[in-house]
């Protein structure tokens, strides 16, 4: 069996899919707000000098803390329309995931980025699976602001895909991954192919591996 994993922002889509979404969702003058209130933070994040997982969890708790749950899933499954109709995918990658369908093996996305609006999205691209960042729900109904679990990012993808494909790191399926950041790091090198996808350069070709007869 073979498996394909896709990053999604910068790899499946053209750029950064999280503000706009929170630009949707909140308005632009809140998300600006919101932004210059963890301008510092965000500067310091920029040159590796901040905790990324706790500047977006900060970020995210002044966004979306209090809001009604099913409007934020009902926003998130607009926004996977969004950017799958309106060109906000990258046509070669989106085509690499389709090769990979066609010669029957699994696909899926790992990826730091809401599951919200990324289990919409997943399901339009016909993908077995979508690990992705989580929101917390409170026994209210309402978002709490914070993840639940962990960001999906750096090594935590490869506990997430590990954990999918009920394998230890290193066995079972053949593994294609495919990202764009340093974030995408250790899911590159757990691959047995790992492409490392550039802005304007072609992916190199689909290299099947021997003997893979296509079947699942």
């Amino acid at each position: 069996m073979c498996v394909a994993a896709f990053d999604v922002d910068g790899t499946l889509s053209r750029r950064d899919t999280l503000l706009p979404f929170l630009q949707r969702l909140c308005g632009t003058q809140r998300l600006g707000r919101a932004l210059a209130a963890k301008g510092m933070a965000l500067s310091r994040m920029a040159v590796g000098r901040a905790d990324r997982d706790a500047v977006k969890d900060a970020l995210l708790v002044r966004l979306l803390a209090g809001r009604d749950a099913e409007e934020v899933a009902a926003a998130g499954e607009a926004y996977a329309e969004f950017l799958a109709d309106h060109g906000r995918l990258r046509p070669d990658t989106c085509h690499r995931l389709d090769e990979h369908r066609a010669a029957g093996h699994r696909v899926v996305l790992v990826s730091a980025s809401p599951e919200v609006y990324l289990g919409p999205l997943g399901r339009r691209l016909g993908v077995d699976a979508v690990l992705a960042s989580g929101l917390e729900i409170g026994a209210d109904g309402r978002l709490t602001g914070r993840l639940a679990g962990r960001n999906c990012r750096g090594p935590e993808k490869v506990t997430r895909l590990d954990a999918w494909l009920g394998a230890a790191a290193g066995d079972g399926p053949y593994v294609y991954a495919y990202g764009d950041s340093d974030g995408d790091r250790e899911l590159l090198a757990r691959a047995d192919v790992g492409v490392l996808v550039q802005p304007r350069r072609p992916l190199p070709g689909l290299s099947l591996p021997d003997g893979d007869g296509g079947s699942r």
